[in-house]
């Protein structure tokens, strides 16, 4: 795995460090950034950040010792995001619809679900008041993205006299990148990863989304952030997550 141009003039990179970057492109702005734990890719994007910005930006990752700042767990956390503090947030869900409702609870009729997800934790609170949401899931397919999420574990938007300041802004899977459209409670496909097509958009995809009849093709990284990458991130990153980093950059 090498930063420098192939033959072809492209250059070489895994799939985690496509959507590292991937989702590092959508939040390029945030002064402070928040990970989950278990979340090495949307760490690395994190992270990759910080390194792009020559070190302005902070980033906080749940479950690290050396990026995280709390000392109280939970509650330290949420009063961080009620303090407007907090830039930007990467969730996942077990489920995600296109109203950007995400499910942590279970599949099937809650309380009989036929699986138990991880749970809520503070996604539905943290949904509100992060201006800057990124939902991020690996893989697409139907059965990740639904049409309506069995349970709903943080709703996507909010009546109007609900106060809300914050809220979902984009979509990242392994095929392509969505945006929110909070007033039309609606995704639209901004663009699509290079060697998929709409075809196969549609048919992975179970809710509807707005689209052109030729939607862009997703940014490869560029020979930079994938040096960053290899380099300043994954020695930040390799104490929190060794084998992700030998998978992913190849170091």
């Amino acid at each position: 795995m090498s930063a420098s141009p192939s033959a072809s003039g492209n250059l070489d990179y895994s799939t985690e460090e496509f959507l590292a970057v991937t989702l590092a492109e959508r939040v390029l702005d945030a002064g402070h950034l928040v990970v989950g734990a278990n979340s090495p890719i949307p760490a690395s994007a994190a992270l990759l950040i910080q390194s792009q910005s020559g070190g302005s930006a902070e980033v906080t990752i749940l479950g690290s010792r050396e990026f995280m700042q709390f000392t109280d767990g939970g509650k330290e956390l949420f009063d961080f995001a009620a303090q407007g503090r907090m830039d930007a947030f990467f969730v996942g869900g077990g489920q995600i619809d296109g109203q950007a409702n995400i499910n942590l609870v279970g599949i099937g009729d809650y309380p009989g679900s036929k699986l138990r997800l991880p749970g809520s934790f503070g996604s539905a609170y943290l949904y509100h008041l992060v201006p800057n949401v990124v939902l991020f899931r690996k893989e697409h397919s139907r059965r990740v993205l639904v049409p309506k999420v069995d349970f709903v574990s943080a709703p996507g938007t909010s009546p109007a006299n609900q106060y809300r300041v914050g809220g979902p802004r984009w979509l990242v899977t392994e095929l392509v990148v969505m945006e929110f459209n909070a007033e039309k409670a609606r995704f639209r496909l901004h663009s699509i990863h290079p060697g998929h097509t709409l075809e196969e958009v549609y048919d992975r995809t179970g809710f509807e989304f707005d689209t052109t009849e030729q939607p862009p093709i997703t940014p490869i990284p560029s020979a930079d952030q994938l040096t960053r990458l290899r380099g300043d991130v994954c020695r930040a990153l390799a104490p929190v997550y060794p084998d992700f980093c030998q998978k992913a950059f190849g170091v």
